[in-house]
């Protein structure tokens, strides 16, 4: 009992000052949380793009292949169209990359930010305390 006694919370003088501290860390939580979501769609929906683009042009090429040229011509064909398939993949892999870089930094941001303010917030309720 004794030691529970002796137990004691830090002061703070200002407890409204605490809790707006603390409703401002829900908030730029809320607010990452809602930039990371809306990128994660944001990638989704890009993603689906290029599925559906991705189908097209593999059913047009397969169209295309069934001509009446001859084997060379038929495979010369065949390797500009995997190469162009392999560098449209490759930009459309870099593009959804970004769009994940972009907002997870946003979002990062946010929080970075909220936590610089609530260090300053800290010190000035410390201050605060040792002059009361």
């Amino acid at each position: 009992m004794k030691m529970f006694a002796e137990f004691r919370l830090p002061h703070f003088a200002d407890l409204e000052s605490l809790a707006q501290a603390q409703r401002r860390n829900l908030e730029a939580l809320s607010a990452a949380n809602k930039v990371a979501l809306e990128g994660a769609q944001a990638v989704a929906r890009r993603h689906m793009e290029i599925v559906q683009s991705a189908m097209g042009e593999m059913t047009e090429a397969m169209r295309s292949m069934g001509g009446t040229e001859n084997p060379q011509e038929r495979a010369a064909r065949q390797a500009e169209l995997l190469k162009a398939g392999y560098e449209r993949a490759v930009g459309n892999m870099k593009e959804v990359a970004d769009l994940i870089q972009k907002s997870n930094s946003e979002a990062l941001a946010l929080l970075n930010k909220r936590f610089a303010e609530a260090m300053d917030e800290i010190k000035q309720m410390a201050a605060k305390a040792g002059q009361g």
